[in-house]
């Protein structure tokens, strides 16, 4: 199946891409591997006619916008993002009605049409960067009141809150910490900071997916428990075999994120199905904001 795959990207001058969270055998078949920004601006940059995309929908949506004259599959198409979907651009039209004028600064985790009411995008790696370069003294954070949380802890500027999370960030608790901790009492606890507050508090160290594999690479430490989905822990021990990881908790597993299948990224390639666009004027009003927070870096 994986011989095929390959067959058939290279027949079709296709890019796989695979966020860290997928399973094993697709991460082993993809041609990068990653945060699923970082994927997106990679794979604009390169001649791939096509991205496969094996993540979930926003993700899909993100490439397109970035890669336009590209066509972009998501092998499964029913792969949602459950805090993605915590937010509409209706609501959040709603919700700016209500407020003073004030910049929106929003989560890559989310549609394209939430994005292009936004004022800038951020990661989970550079929020608060992107915070601190605004000028306005509050501004609106959505979808993840627990990434505009951590943010907050580490800004001045007044951040209001969208009451959207990641439900199996959000799951992790202090007891499950404290039960890893007991079980590995030397292990450096990595948390990524969709995790709610208590849990943060708690964190030796905090980062994105791509920073916790960067982090682990570079630290002293040999053992690590991990607070992020548990896809993470095969790249995590396949960047570094003389290391041991540790789920904070086996209950932080994405279903989506599971969906997708060698099967599913062969059917899609042959009949160029899971086609993902993005309507012009919303790919270009969300480009703008993407593109201001790229600008930073």
């Amino acid at each position: 199946m994986k011989d095929k795959i390959k067959a058939l990207l290279k027949e079709k001058n296709a890019i796989l891409l695979a966020h860290n969270y997928q399973p094993p055998e697709i991460m082993d078949v993809a041609d990068l591997c990653g945060d699923s920004l970082e994927l997106s601006i990679t794979a604009a940059q390169t001649d791939a006619d096509i991205i496969v995309f094996c993540g979930v929908h926003f993700m899909a949506e993100t490439a397109y916008i970035l890669s336009p004259e590209k066509t972009v599959l998501l092998p499964r198409t029913d792969a949602g993002c459950p805090m993605a979907d915590m937010i509409t651009p209706e609501a959040l039209t709603k919700r700016l009605a209500e407020l003073p004028p004030m910049p929106v600064v929003t989560y890559v985790n989310s549609s394209a049409a939430v994005k292009a009411l936004s004022t800038i995008c951020c990661t989970s790696a550079n929020v608060i960067k992107v915070a601190n370069s605004l000028d306005a003294p509050e501004m609106l954070m959505t979808p993840d009141r627990n990434l505009a949380l951590y943010a907050a802890s580490k800004t001045s500027k007044k951040i209001h809150l969208w009451d959207g999370y990641c439900p199996f960030h959000n799951a992790l608790t202090p007891d499950d910490v404290h039960l890893a901790r007991k079980a590995h009492p030397d292990a450096v606890f990595m948390a990524h900071p969709e995790c709610p507050p208590n849990i943060l508090e708690l964190a030796d160290v905090i980062q994105s997916t791509s920073g916790m594999i960067r982090y682990a690479s570079e630290s002293k430490a040999k053992s690590f428990i991990v607070g992020t989905e548990i896809g993470i822990l095969y790249p995590l021990k396949k960047a570094m075999p003389d290391k041991q990881f540790f789920p904070a908790s086996l209950k932080m597993e994405c279903r989506d994120m599971k969906k997708i299948t060698l099967a599913d990224i062969v059917n899609s390639l042959e009949t160029m199905t899971g086609k993902v666009t993005v309507p012009e004027d919303i790919r270009i009003a969300a480009l703008q904001a993407v593109q201001r927070m790229v600008a930073l870096a």
